[in-house]
């Protein structure tokens, strides 16, 4: 990074190639942060260039980070700038394809791995940090699909009830350090989501009144900088739908979410 830059603050986002994260990085650049963003693929060095318009110093890091070293290739990189993290996003973040006994038993170990290993592994290395400098903010995205068992998608369900839990619970570990932890909750978004997880012949990935990306990511950026425990992210439908999983009877509301991730010649009960 150029040492001009030192006296802006530093954002690290995951899964910054596309969707929220992509937006939620553009929306750091845009209130005068530089940027360290990761991802696996290759459009990746396209949002940095993006980035970089946007008067960000942006450093891109493609790494994989399902696996340990892939987290600490991004760390080290973070710690290469020489400078303090200001803010985090872990948004990095995988589904996979069918009901619990149809999937392949190595893909939903990659959906633990990327959502819940890397991010628990991230926090870990940089929160310290935030902790030693006496501020930061760490946004942990979750899912509405926390709130609610998820046939169908019950690995991806669980591993964002557990970033639900552990976003919650830092912030009250962290409670008086000067750093805050704001847990996302969006609900169904036009991302690559639905198409990198082979879902997008499920009722709810042919639907077509998904968020804006843009949107959540707006609202996310605002709630973190409010220090906000928790933001319920995109339209008012969604927004509703999410205070309504919070408190309906899962015997309700499982089913129904169960419904939108089910997948065409699904195994015979």
């Amino acid at each position: 990074m150029h040492p001009d830059s030192a006296d802006k603050p530093l954002a690290v986002v995951t899964g910054a190639s596309s969707g929220i994260g992509r937006e939620l990085a553009a929306r750091f650049a845009r209130h005068g942060f530089d940027l360290v963003v990761c991802a696996d693929d290759g459009r990746l060095e396209d949002a940095a260039v993006a980035l970089r318009r946007l008067g960000a110093d942006t450093v891109a890091v493609r790494a994989d980070l399902a696996v340990y070293d892939g987290v600490e290739q991004l760390y080290q990189a973070v710690a290469a700038t020489g400078r303090p993290v200001a803010a985090a996003a872990l948004n990095a973040g995988v589904g996979t394809r069918g009901a619990f006994l149809d999937a392949d038993l190595s893909d939903l170990a990659r959906v633990i791995d990327l959502n819940v290993a890397s991010s628990t592994h991230l926090a870990h290395r940089l929160l310290p940090g935030m902790v030693a400098a006496g501020g930061g903010r760490l946004l942990v995205v979750s899912s509405v699909a926390a709130l609610v068992p998820g046939p169908h998608q019950a690995v991806y369900g669980a591993t964002k009830a557990y970033l639900r839990s552990l976003g919650e619970a830092l912030r009250d570990e962290l409670r008086g350090t000067g750093v805050t932890v704001t847990t996302l909750l969006p609900g169904a978004t036009d991302t690559d989501f639905f198409r990198r997880a082979d879902l997008e012949d499920t009722p709810l990935g042919r639907w077509r009144r998904k968020d804006d990306p843009a949107l959540v990511a707006a609202q996310a950026y605002a709630g973190l900088m409010r220090g906000r425990r928790t933001v319920r992210a995109g339209s008012l439908p969604s927004r509703i739908g999410t205070r309504a999983a919070a408190v309906l009877p899962h015997a309700l509301t499982a089913p129904v979410l169960g419904y939108g991730f089910r997948t065409p010649g699904r195994r015979a009960r």
